[in-house]
């Protein structure tokens, strides 16, 4: 590959405090300072000009579905809808069929990695044996199979006592803990938010309360273990409260928040649209605005986007009937900078962080950082252009997103990887 030359660009890296206009360098798929006369006579020239070069984005949440529902979405769909969203290293959910709970399963997604992913992707394995929240995986030998976290992500470990185990092996194993966080008795049927507005539709109620008892039971292993168990896509004021208490008091918990529940409120679903059903569910103004302050106060983590394709058949069901989640990828930066930098007035290089270093740095990934000596992972983008989003017409194999027609502000241009462009705007290469 030719070395590439960046002009122009608007370079922002919070691992090293950059935020200026200037030119950026890649020699051999790693970044440079600087290149040679000659070299730079003979590289490929990008004029970045109005454009933000930052770090690749990072988003460890993502559910590319194989092995067993290609259906949905496949490893090289996945990737190449996350490097159009300008996100050039992922971390992929286990609850694929059959779950990764064993090294032979994980060792297929690797190999189905190596052969099809356009963009890095690193595996997560189950906490429970299938899932079913009975008895422990291997968590050794997954670690060994090359896992950067354990999670039953979407199957909540219902008993204490063998979530209590998992944090003892997670901890001697050296792996974060990523719990979808959900106490089952209080949520059988529920298929929205509790309140008002379900009360109106006559939908019914999944309350704050089934996730913060288990945003309190981690807290409490995480101090009782020493464990680090991250949350996953926390939805409910009362849980950013309790992260924020526990956090006051350096005990290792993380976690994140996704685009669509700092944009959206259960009062999007007054068209029973299933586009804008999800697990958690859309909670309420109140909510919203809590996830905003968490984030500015540091007491939520990251953003990651939760990406969960399904297939138009299944989604085009009954609200009660249909499956939760909703594609991410593709918009995960444009709605994200909606809400953070022209809502809440965020800072354009706090609001990377939160996608790039951080969830690389939570999960100890070798990603989200232009400092010299580290592979090119760029993404180049244009953080006032307005688009209208076409799911139908993006690269997942699924279309189920609640964004589809709206104008977005933010528009991913290029995605590097490795120094190589993987995405033009266009086209993935």
């Amino acid at each position: 590959m030719p070395n590439l030359w960046i002009k122009n660009a608007r370079v922002i890296d919070p691992a090293n405090k950059r935020d200026a206009v200037g030119d950026l360098f890649v020699r051999n798929n790693r970044i440079v300072p600087r290149l040679t006369p000659t070299e730079r006579k003979r590289a490929k020239v990008m004029d970045a000009r109005g454009l933000v070069a930052s770090p690749g984005l990072v988003d460890v949440h993502v559910h590319f579905r194989e092995p067993g529902q290609t259906h949905k979405e496949t490893i090289a769909t996945g990737t190449r809808a996350a490097a159009a969203g300008g996100f050039t290293t992922v971390v992929c959910m286990p609850n694929t069929s059959p779950p990764a709970c064993t090294p032979g399963t994980v060792q297929y997604i690797n190999d189905v990695i190596e052969r099809d992913a356009v963009i890095k992707v690193y595996p997560t394995g189950c906490i429970t044996v299938d899932m079913k929240g009975e008895s422990l995986a291997p968590i050794g030998s997954l670690k060994r199979t090359g896992v950067v976290a354990i999670t039953d992500d979407g199957d909540c470990v219902q008993s204490n006592e063998l979530m209590r185990r998992a944090c003892e092996y997670a901890l001697m194993f050296d792996l974060p803990i990523m719990d979808h966080c959900q106490d089952h008795s209080m949520t059988r049927g529920a298929v929205m938010n509790e309140g008002v507005v379900s009360t109106r539709l006559g939908l019914r109620g999944w309350p704050n309360a089934a996730e913060d008892l288990i945003v309190a039971r981690n807290i409490i292993l995480s101090t009782y273990t020493g464990a680090h168990i991250h949350m996953q896509h926390i939805s409910s004021a009362n849980a950013v409260e309790l992260l924020r208490r526990a956090k006051s008091r350096n005990i290792r918990v993380s976690a994140e928040a996704t685009p669509h529940h700092l944009a959206l409120t259960d009062e999007s679903l007054g068209t029973y649209d299933p586009n804008f059903k999800m697990n958690p569910p859309l909670r309420t103004e109140a909510d919203r605005q809590a996830l905003i302050a968490g984030l500015k106060d540091g007491t939520i983590d990251i953003v990651a986007t939760d990406h969960a394709p399904h297939t138009d058949y299944e989604k085009d069901k009954e609200f009660d009937y249909a499956p939760n989640g909703i594609l991410g990828s593709e918009t995960a930066l444009p709605v994200t900078l909606g809400v953070l930098l022209r809502e809440a007035k965020m800072k354009l290089p706090k609001i990377i962080d939160l996608m790039t270093r951080r969830p690389a740095q939570l999960f100890k990934l070798p990603a989200g950082t232009l400092t010299e000596g580290a592979l090119a992972d760029i993404c180049l983008f244009d953080p006032d252009e307005e688009w209208i989003y076409d799911a139908a017409a993006g690269f997942s194999k699924s279309s189920n997103s609640p964004w589809h027609g709206r104008t977005l502000t933010g528009r991913v241009k290029t995605t590097i990887v490795d120094g190589r462009v993987v995405y033009d705007g266009r086209r993935i290469r």
